[in-house]
């Protein structure tokens, strides 16, 4: 039987944590790419290990996966307008882009500098397999995407689903 320490070491896993900093170091699958396939379209709310997290596609088709909050005043970025290779929060009009940069922020005059000075945090995703996968660890030590069989089989001979089971 395991104590209740023992048990919160086994089971927490946000950031900090044991079990955290160990399911950071793979690739984590967080959505079905059909979740996320249009570009510029409304973005999706993610919490994956504890993170509350926002996913989106940009205009060019690349898959961003940032914070929440945005840097100024914490604003939920899911209330965000995705328009223009970006996420615009709708307050402010501060626009991040898929790595996480402050691309514009229209309250600062045209020739300020201090957008380049702002980012939220972002991590690497990708689209394999008709998931979308999300490398929450150190950049340094991001691995390759998993190499199993069914992601390599051409998408008309999988099926890929989400389902809720209600377990401990």
């Amino acid at each position: 039987m395991l104590t209740a320490e023992e048990n919160e070491l086994l089971t927490s896993t946000d950031a900090g944590t044991p079990m955290g900093t160990l399911f950071r170091r793979f690739w984590l699958p967080v959505l079905a790419a059909h979740e996320l396939t249009e570009r510029d379209g409304p973005p999706l709310r993610l919490r994956v290990l504890g993170e509350e997290l926002v996913a989106f596609r940009d205009t060019e088709g690349a898959i961003g996966i940032v914070s929440a909050y945005c840097a100024h005043r914490r604003a939920h970025l899911f209330f965000g307008r995705n328009e223009g290779c970006g996420l615009r929060r709708v307050y402010h009009g501060w626009k991040f882009d898929v790595s996480g940069a402050c691309v514009e922020m229209p309250t600062e005059p045209a020739d300020s500098a201090f957008r380049e000075r702002i980012r939220i945090k972002s991590y690497p995703a990708r689209e394999w397999g008709g998931l979308i996968w999300v490398y929450l660890g150190p950049p340094e030590k991001t691995p390759e995407l998993p190499q199993m069989g069914w992601p390599l089989v051409p998408d008309s001979h999988r099926v890929v689903a989400r389902t809720f089971h209600e377990c401990n």
